[in-house]
Protein backbone atom coordinates (compact mmCIF):
# COMPACT_ATOMS: atom_id res chain seq x y z
CA UNK A 1 0.00 0.00 0.00
CA UNK A 2 0.84 3.59 -0.37
CA UNK A 3 2.14 5.69 2.53
CA UNK A 4 1.05 9.04 3.34
CA UNK A 5 2.54 11.77 1.06
CA UNK A 6 2.79 15.34 2.03
CA UNK A 7 0.16 17.20 0.35
CA UNK A 8 1.02 19.35 -3.25
CA UNK A 9 -0.63 22.65 -3.67
CA UNK A 10 -2.68 23.78 -6.65
CA UNK A 11 -1.68 27.02 -7.83
CA UNK A 12 -2.99 27.51 -11.04
CA UNK A 13 -5.65 25.38 -13.44
CA UNK A 14 -6.38 26.15 -17.26
CA UNK A 15 -9.00 25.33 -19.21
CA UNK A 16 -10.31 25.02 -22.48
CA UNK A 17 -13.78 23.29 -23.44
CA UNK A 18 -16.82 22.89 -25.12
CA UNK A 19 -18.42 25.40 -22.41
CA UNK A 20 -15.73 27.92 -24.11
CA UNK A 21 -12.06 29.10 -23.80
CA UNK A 22 -11.54 29.71 -19.71
CA UNK A 23 -11.86 28.46 -15.99
CA UNK A 24 -14.75 30.79 -15.42
CA UNK A 25 -17.00 30.24 -19.02
CA UNK A 26 -16.42 26.23 -18.24
CA UNK A 27 -17.21 26.32 -14.46
CA UNK A 28 -20.55 28.34 -15.04
CA UNK A 29 -21.34 26.10 -18.10
CA UNK A 30 -21.27 22.89 -16.01
CA UNK A 31 -23.00 24.96 -13.22
CA UNK A 32 -25.52 25.47 -15.28
CA UNK A 33 -25.83 21.89 -16.72
CA UNK A 34 -26.90 22.86 -20.51
CA UNK A 35 -25.59 20.37 -22.38
CA UNK A 36 -22.98 21.87 -25.68
CA UNK A 37 -23.39 18.76 -28.40
CA UNK A 38 -24.86 20.05 -31.53
CA UNK A 39 -24.81 18.91 -35.09
CA UNK A 40 -21.15 18.61 -36.57
CA UNK A 41 -20.93 19.50 -40.26
CA UNK A 42 -17.35 17.56 -39.90
CA UNK A 43 -19.13 14.41 -39.27
CA UNK A 44 -22.51 14.87 -41.81
CA UNK A 45 -23.35 11.08 -43.42
CA UNK A 46 -21.60 9.43 -40.84
CA UNK A 47 -23.54 7.17 -38.46
CA UNK A 48 -23.46 9.75 -35.62
CA UNK A 49 -23.29 13.55 -36.19
CA UNK A 50 -23.19 14.92 -32.56
CA UNK A 51 -19.97 16.32 -31.20
CA UNK A 52 -19.16 18.92 -28.69
CA UNK A 53 -16.93 21.31 -29.82
CA UNK A 54 -14.70 23.99 -28.11
CA UNK A 55 -16.33 27.35 -29.58
CA UNK A 56 -14.70 29.30 -32.23
CA UNK A 57 -11.03 29.57 -34.12
CA UNK A 58 -8.77 27.45 -32.26
CA UNK A 59 -6.20 29.03 -34.01
CA UNK A 60 -6.66 32.64 -32.41
CA UNK A 61 -6.95 31.19 -28.68
CA UNK A 62 -4.88 33.06 -26.28
CA UNK A 63 -1.15 32.40 -26.39
CA UNK A 64 -1.11 30.19 -29.91
CA UNK A 65 1.31 31.62 -32.20
CA UNK A 66 2.09 29.87 -36.05
CA UNK A 67 -1.38 27.78 -35.46
CA UNK A 68 -0.81 26.50 -39.20
CA UNK A 69 2.52 24.41 -37.72
CA UNK A 70 0.33 22.80 -34.84
CA UNK A 71 -2.48 20.07 -34.53
CA UNK A 72 -5.73 21.65 -32.93
CA UNK A 73 -5.17 20.00 -29.55
CA UNK A 74 -1.77 21.60 -29.17
CA UNK A 75 -3.54 24.88 -29.67
CA UNK A 76 -6.15 24.12 -27.09
CA UNK A 77 -2.82 22.45 -24.78
CA UNK A 78 -1.07 26.31 -25.12
CA UNK A 79 -3.81 28.23 -24.45
CA UNK A 80 -5.08 25.88 -21.50
CA UNK A 81 -1.24 25.68 -19.82
CA UNK A 82 -0.98 29.28 -20.54
CA UNK A 83 -3.71 29.70 -18.50
CA UNK A 84 -2.81 27.44 -15.79
CA UNK A 85 0.35 29.36 -15.75
CA UNK A 86 -0.92 32.70 -15.02
CA UNK A 87 -3.52 31.49 -12.90
CA UNK A 88 -0.76 30.11 -10.59
CA UNK A 89 1.17 33.66 -11.01
CA UNK A 90 4.15 32.62 -12.45
CA UNK A 91 6.05 34.27 -15.50
CA UNK A 92 8.01 31.94 -17.31
CA UNK A 93 10.65 34.81 -18.23
CA UNK A 94 11.59 34.36 -14.58
CA UNK A 95 11.52 31.00 -13.66
CA UNK A 96 14.46 28.87 -13.35
CA UNK A 97 13.61 26.46 -16.51
CA UNK A 98 15.72 23.53 -15.44
CA UNK A 99 13.30 23.36 -12.15
CA UNK A 100 9.75 23.01 -13.60
CA UNK A 101 8.44 19.65 -15.38
CA UNK A 102 5.67 19.56 -18.12
CA UNK A 103 3.87 16.50 -17.89
CA UNK A 104 1.07 16.69 -20.80
CA UNK A 105 -1.44 13.46 -21.47
CA UNK A 106 -3.75 12.74 -24.59
CA UNK A 107 -4.63 9.80 -26.06
CA UNK A 108 -4.46 10.24 -29.62
CA UNK A 109 -1.71 13.25 -30.07
CA UNK A 110 -2.50 14.93 -33.06
CA UNK A 111 -4.55 12.80 -34.71
CA UNK A 112 -6.48 15.19 -37.12
CA UNK A 113 -3.28 16.70 -38.79
CA UNK A 114 -2.87 13.05 -39.33
CA UNK A 115 -5.93 12.15 -41.09
CA UNK A 116 -5.17 15.66 -43.20
CA UNK A 117 -1.42 14.14 -44.27
CA UNK A 118 -3.08 10.49 -45.16
CA UNK A 119 -5.76 12.23 -47.33
CA UNK A 120 -2.47 14.41 -48.80
CA UNK A 121 -0.91 11.69 -49.44
CA UNK A 122 -3.35 9.37 -51.11
CA UNK A 123 -4.66 12.16 -53.80
CA UNK A 124 -1.16 13.68 -54.57
CA UNK A 125 1.56 11.46 -52.92
CA UNK A 126 4.24 12.60 -51.17
CA UNK A 127 3.79 16.35 -52.37
CA UNK A 128 0.43 16.19 -50.78
CA UNK A 129 2.03 15.40 -47.14
CA UNK A 130 2.58 18.92 -45.46
CA UNK A 131 6.37 19.14 -44.33
CA UNK A 132 4.96 19.97 -40.52
CA UNK A 133 2.71 16.68 -40.59
CA UNK A 134 5.27 14.73 -38.49
CA UNK A 135 5.70 17.50 -35.68
CA UNK A 136 2.14 17.97 -35.79
CA UNK A 137 1.10 14.97 -35.22
CA UNK A 138 3.51 12.74 -33.05
CA UNK A 139 2.13 12.31 -29.54
CA UNK A 140 4.80 13.95 -27.51
CA UNK A 141 4.91 17.31 -29.67
CA UNK A 142 2.21 19.20 -27.75
CA UNK A 143 4.24 18.84 -24.39
CA UNK A 144 7.18 19.99 -26.97
CA UNK A 145 5.53 22.90 -28.04
CA UNK A 146 4.68 23.91 -24.35
CA UNK A 147 8.65 23.33 -23.38
CA UNK A 148 8.83 26.05 -26.12
CA UNK A 149 6.98 28.44 -25.75
CA UNK A 150 7.41 28.63 -21.62
CA UNK A 151 11.11 27.96 -21.68
CA UNK A 152 10.97 24.66 -19.57
CA UNK A 153 14.60 23.04 -19.29
CA UNK A 154 13.19 20.09 -16.79
CA UNK A 155 11.41 16.45 -17.39
CA UNK A 156 9.02 17.20 -20.26
CA UNK A 157 7.20 13.68 -20.72
CA UNK A 158 3.83 12.61 -22.39
CA UNK A 159 1.49 10.40 -20.72
CA UNK A 160 -0.51 8.39 -23.30
CA UNK A 161 -3.13 5.86 -21.18
CA UNK A 162 -6.79 6.23 -23.66
CA UNK A 163 -9.44 8.37 -21.32
CA UNK A 164 -7.51 8.50 -18.44
CA UNK A 165 -4.12 10.09 -19.76
CA UNK A 166 -5.05 13.29 -18.17
CA UNK A 167 -5.10 11.91 -14.82
CA UNK A 168 -2.01 10.11 -15.14
CA UNK A 169 -0.16 13.22 -16.26
CA UNK A 170 -1.22 14.32 -13.03
CA UNK A 171 -0.25 11.82 -11.02
CA UNK A 172 3.27 11.67 -12.89
CA UNK A 173 3.79 15.13 -12.24
CA UNK A 174 2.91 14.56 -8.55
CA UNK A 175 5.55 11.87 -8.43
CA UNK A 176 8.24 14.19 -10.05
CA UNK A 177 7.69 16.93 -7.59
CA UNK A 178 8.16 14.28 -4.18
CA UNK A 179 11.26 12.63 -6.12
CA UNK A 180 12.55 16.39 -6.15
CA UNK A 181 13.31 16.04 -9.97
CA UNK A 182 11.27 19.51 -10.20
CA UNK A 183 9.63 22.90 -7.97
CA UNK A 184 6.99 23.48 -10.51
CA UNK A 185 4.84 20.40 -12.70
CA UNK A 186 2.49 21.76 -15.24
CA UNK A 187 0.26 18.82 -15.72
CA UNK A 188 -2.86 17.82 -17.78
CA UNK A 189 -4.56 16.72 -20.62
CA UNK A 190 -5.59 18.32 -24.37
CA UNK A 191 -7.15 16.11 -27.37
CA UNK A 192 -9.36 17.03 -30.44
CA UNK A 193 -10.36 13.66 -31.62
CA UNK A 194 -13.55 15.13 -33.33
CA UNK A 195 -12.69 13.49 -37.01
CA UNK A 196 -14.41 11.22 -39.13
CA UNK A 197 -12.29 8.68 -38.84
CA UNK A 198 -12.23 8.64 -35.34
CA UNK A 199 -16.06 9.32 -34.79
CA UNK A 200 -16.76 6.52 -37.20
CA UNK A 201 -14.75 3.90 -35.14
CA UNK A 202 -15.85 4.64 -32.17
CA UNK A 203 -19.20 4.30 -33.80
CA UNK A 204 -18.70 1.14 -35.11
CA UNK A 205 -17.90 -0.04 -31.71
CA UNK A 206 -21.16 1.31 -30.84
CA UNK A 207 -19.60 3.63 -27.82
CA UNK A 208 -21.40 6.57 -28.97
CA UNK A 209 -24.93 7.74 -28.35
CA UNK A 210 -27.05 7.61 -31.21
CA UNK A 211 -29.85 9.64 -29.63
CA UNK A 212 -30.18 12.87 -32.17
CA UNK A 213 -31.66 15.18 -29.41
CA UNK A 214 -28.12 17.19 -28.50
CA UNK A 215 -29.83 18.27 -24.76
CA UNK A 216 -30.00 14.75 -23.83
CA UNK A 217 -28.03 12.32 -25.85
CA UNK A 218 -24.79 12.19 -23.00
CA UNK A 219 -26.60 11.58 -19.75
CA UNK A 220 -24.09 9.65 -17.54
CA UNK A 221 -26.10 7.39 -15.04
CA UNK A 222 -29.49 7.45 -16.71
CA UNK A 223 -31.01 4.30 -17.23
CA UNK A 224 -31.43 5.28 -20.78
CA UNK A 225 -28.34 6.31 -21.68
CA UNK A 226 -26.61 4.57 -24.70
CA UNK A 227 -23.25 6.08 -25.34
CA UNK A 228 -21.01 9.37 -25.20
CA UNK A 229 -20.69 12.39 -27.03
CA UNK A 230 -17.13 12.86 -28.14
CA UNK A 231 -15.88 15.98 -27.40
CA UNK A 232 -12.78 17.67 -27.69
CA UNK A 233 -10.24 20.53 -24.86
CA UNK A 234 -7.42 20.85 -23.01
CA UNK A 235 -6.84 21.10 -18.68
CA UNK A 236 -3.86 21.79 -16.86
CA UNK A 237 -2.96 22.25 -13.29
CA UNK A 238 0.37 23.80 -11.72
CA UNK A 239 1.54 22.08 -8.69
CA UNK A 240 3.76 23.25 -6.01
CA UNK A 241 4.99 21.71 -3.20
CA UNK A 242 3.67 23.62 -0.41
CA UNK A 243 6.32 25.44 1.38
CA UNK A 244 7.68 26.67 -2.00
CA UNK A 245 4.07 28.10 -3.09
CA UNK A 246 3.61 29.58 0.37
CA UNK A 247 7.39 31.39 0.08
CA UNK A 248 6.39 33.45 -2.85
CA UNK A 249 2.99 33.97 -1.06
CA UNK A 250 0.56 32.00 -3.84
CA UNK A 251 -2.58 30.77 -2.94
CA UNK A 252 -3.88 27.08 -3.20
CA UNK A 253 -6.76 26.52 -4.78
CA UNK A 254 -6.83 23.30 -3.19
CA UNK A 255 -4.42 20.72 -1.95
CA UNK A 256 -3.69 17.50 -3.94
CA UNK A 257 -3.34 14.81 -1.07
CA UNK A 258 -3.35 11.54 -3.05
CA UNK A 259 -2.98 9.84 -6.47
CA UNK A 260 -3.54 5.87 -7.26
CA UNK A 261 -3.17 4.37 -10.35
CA UNK A 262 -4.09 0.47 -11.39
CA UNK A 263 -5.40 -1.65 -14.16
CA UNK A 264 -8.31 -3.91 -14.91
CA UNK A 265 -5.62 -6.69 -16.94
CA UNK A 266 -9.59 -7.73 -18.40
CA UNK A 267 -10.42 -6.38 -21.94
CA UNK A 268 -9.26 -3.96 -24.80
CA UNK A 269 -12.28 -1.62 -24.61
CA UNK A 270 -15.15 -2.86 -21.57
CA UNK A 271 -14.33 -1.83 -18.28
CA UNK A 272 -14.37 -4.56 -15.66
CA UNK A 273 -17.75 -5.46 -14.29
CA UNK A 274 -17.20 -4.48 -11.13
CA UNK A 275 -14.15 -1.54 -11.86
CA UNK A 276 -11.95 -3.62 -9.26
CA UNK A 277 -8.97 -1.34 -10.98
CA UNK A 278 -10.55 1.61 -10.75
CA UNK A 279 -11.49 -0.02 -6.63
CA UNK A 280 -7.41 -0.68 -6.42
CA UNK A 281 -6.50 3.28 -7.77
CA UNK A 282 -9.53 4.78 -5.16
CA UNK A 283 -7.56 2.64 -2.68
CA UNK A 284 -4.14 3.60 -3.58
CA UNK A 285 -5.17 7.25 -3.74
CA UNK A 286 -7.30 6.78 0.01
CA UNK A 287 -4.08 5.27 1.72
CA UNK A 288 -1.83 7.93 -0.21
CA UNK A 289 -3.81 10.95 1.41
CA UNK A 290 -3.83 8.87 5.29
CA UNK A 291 -7.99 8.65 4.76
CA UNK A 292 -10.73 5.74 4.73
CA UNK A 293 -13.53 5.43 2.61
CA UNK A 294 -15.64 7.16 5.18
CA UNK A 295 -14.18 10.18 4.89
CA UNK A 296 -14.66 10.90 0.86
CA UNK A 297 -17.31 13.30 0.82
CA UNK A 298 -17.56 13.30 -3.09
CA UNK A 299 -16.75 11.96 -6.49
CA UNK A 300 -16.12 13.77 -9.41
CA UNK A 301 -16.94 10.33 -11.64
CA UNK A 302 -15.90 9.63 -15.05
CA UNK A 303 -19.71 8.70 -16.21
CA UNK A 304 -19.24 8.52 -19.82
CA UNK A 305 -22.93 7.61 -20.11
CA UNK A 306 -22.20 4.62 -22.09
CA UNK A 307 -23.96 1.51 -20.49
CA UNK A 308 -20.87 -0.59 -19.59
CA UNK A 309 -18.31 2.31 -17.62
CA UNK A 310 -21.41 3.94 -15.62
CA UNK A 311 -22.42 0.05 -14.35
CA UNK A 312 -19.59 -0.79 -13.42
CA UNK A 313 -18.48 2.68 -11.74
CA UNK A 314 -22.11 3.27 -9.72
CA UNK A 315 -21.36 -0.54 -8.51
CA UNK A 316 -17.68 0.56 -7.07
CA UNK A 317 -19.13 4.03 -5.67
CA UNK A 318 -22.29 1.90 -3.66
CA UNK A 319 -19.33 -1.45 -2.94
CA UNK A 320 -16.80 0.85 -1.55
CA UNK A 321 -18.54 3.86 0.09
CA UNK A 322 -22.32 2.42 0.46
CA UNK A 323 -21.68 3.21 4.28
CA UNK A 324 -21.49 7.31 3.67
CA UNK A 325 -22.04 7.53 0.49
CA UNK A 326 -20.54 10.31 -0.91
CA UNK A 327 -22.18 12.66 -3.96
CA UNK A 328 -21.65 12.07 -7.25
CA UNK A 329 -21.51 13.91 -10.45
CA UNK A 330 -20.20 13.47 -13.99
CA UNK A 331 -19.63 16.83 -16.29
CA UNK A 332 -19.86 14.38 -19.40
CA UNK A 333 -23.65 15.77 -20.01
CA UNK A 334 -22.42 19.15 -20.26
CA UNK A 335 -18.65 19.07 -21.50
CA UNK A 336 -19.17 15.34 -23.70
CA UNK A 337 -16.25 13.14 -23.65
CA UNK A 338 -12.82 14.96 -24.49
CA UNK A 339 -11.19 11.68 -24.21
CA UNK A 340 -7.60 11.89 -23.36
CA UNK A 341 -8.10 15.83 -21.73
CA UNK A 342 -11.16 14.45 -19.64
CA UNK A 343 -9.27 13.39 -16.58
CA UNK A 344 -7.48 16.62 -16.25
CA UNK A 345 -10.51 18.76 -17.31
CA UNK A 346 -12.56 16.63 -14.02
CA UNK A 347 -9.67 17.47 -12.03
CA UNK A 348 -9.73 21.04 -12.28
CA UNK A 349 -13.38 20.67 -11.98
CA UNK A 350 -12.85 18.91 -8.31
CA UNK A 351 -10.76 21.75 -7.55
CA UNK A 352 -13.09 24.35 -8.18
CA UNK A 353 -15.85 21.93 -6.26
CA UNK A 354 -13.34 21.96 -3.47
CA UNK A 355 -12.42 25.43 -3.45
CA UNK A 356 -16.64 27.06 -3.96
CA UNK A 357 -17.81 23.84 -1.87
CA UNK A 358 -20.23 23.15 -4.44
CA UNK A 359 -20.65 20.34 -6.72
CA UNK A 360 -22.53 20.41 -10.26
CA UNK A 361 -25.53 18.65 -10.95
CA UNK A 362 -25.13 15.68 -13.87
CA UNK A 363 -26.46 17.17 -16.82
CA UNK A 364 -29.02 14.67 -18.76
CA UNK A 365 -29.92 12.64 -15.97
CA UNK A 366 -33.55 11.82 -15.74
CA UNK A 367 -34.11 7.71 -14.27
CA UNK A 368 -31.73 5.64 -12.32
CA UNK A 369 -31.42 1.96 -12.45
CA UNK A 370 -30.86 -0.31 -10.62
CA UNK A 371 -27.44 0.24 -10.10
CA UNK A 372 -27.16 3.92 -11.04
CA UNK A 373 -30.06 4.32 -8.42
CA UNK A 374 -27.70 3.00 -5.64
CA UNK A 375 -25.15 6.29 -5.74
CA UNK A 376 -26.31 9.90 -4.44
CA UNK A 377 -26.06 11.21 -7.63
CA UNK A 378 -26.36 15.22 -8.00
CA UNK A 379 -29.36 16.07 -10.34
CA UNK A 380 -31.32 18.95 -11.71
CA UNK A 381 -29.83 21.68 -9.60
CA UNK A 382 -25.89 22.38 -7.98
CA UNK A 383 -25.52 20.97 -4.13
CA UNK A 384 -24.10 23.41 -1.98
CA UNK A 385 -22.02 20.94 -0.06
CA UNK A 386 -19.08 20.43 2.70
CA UNK A 387 -16.43 19.34 0.67
CA UNK A 388 -13.14 18.11 3.04
CA UNK A 389 -11.84 15.27 0.57
CA UNK A 390 -12.83 14.39 -2.89
CA UNK A 391 -11.64 12.35 -5.33
CA UNK A 392 -12.00 12.24 -9.13
CA UNK A 393 -11.87 9.16 -11.50
CA UNK A 394 -11.06 8.16 -14.66
CA UNK A 395 -10.50 5.20 -17.10
CA UNK A 396 -9.17 4.31 -20.16
CA UNK A 397 -9.35 1.81 -23.07
CA UNK A 398 -6.69 -1.08 -21.67
CA UNK A 399 -7.96 -0.94 -18.37
CA UNK A 400 -6.00 2.06 -17.63
CA UNK A 401 -7.28 3.62 -14.13
CA UNK A 402 -5.84 7.03 -12.37
CA UNK A 403 -7.67 8.53 -9.32
CA UNK A 404 -6.82 11.87 -8.13
CA UNK A 405 -7.83 12.90 -3.69
CA UNK A 406 -8.07 16.56 -3.46
CA UNK A 407 -8.99 18.75 -0.14
CA UNK A 408 -8.87 21.96 1.21
CA UNK A 409 -5.80 24.08 1.31
CA UNK A 410 -6.58 24.32 5.47
CA UNK A 411 -7.05 20.70 5.44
Amino acid sequence: MSAVRPPLAVTGIGLVTPAGPGVEPTWRGVLAGRATAAPDPALAGLPVGLSCRVPGDSAALPGVRRAWRLDRATHFAVAAAGAAVADAGLDPAGWDGARVAIVLGSAAGGLGSYEQAVTGFHGAGASGVPAVALSAFLPNMAAGQLAIELGVLGPVLHTATACASGATAIHTAALLLRAGACDIALAGGADAMVTPVCVSGFARMKALSRNPDPATAARPFDAGRDGFVIGEGAGFLVLERQADAAARRAPARALLVGAGTAADAYQPVAPHPEARGLEAAVRLALAEAGAGVDEVDHVNAHGTSTPLNDRAEARLIARVFGRQPPSVTSAKGVLGHTMGAAGAIEAALTVLSVQHQLVPATAGFATPDQDTGRIDLVHGAPRRQRLDLALSTSAGFGGHNTVLAFAPPAH
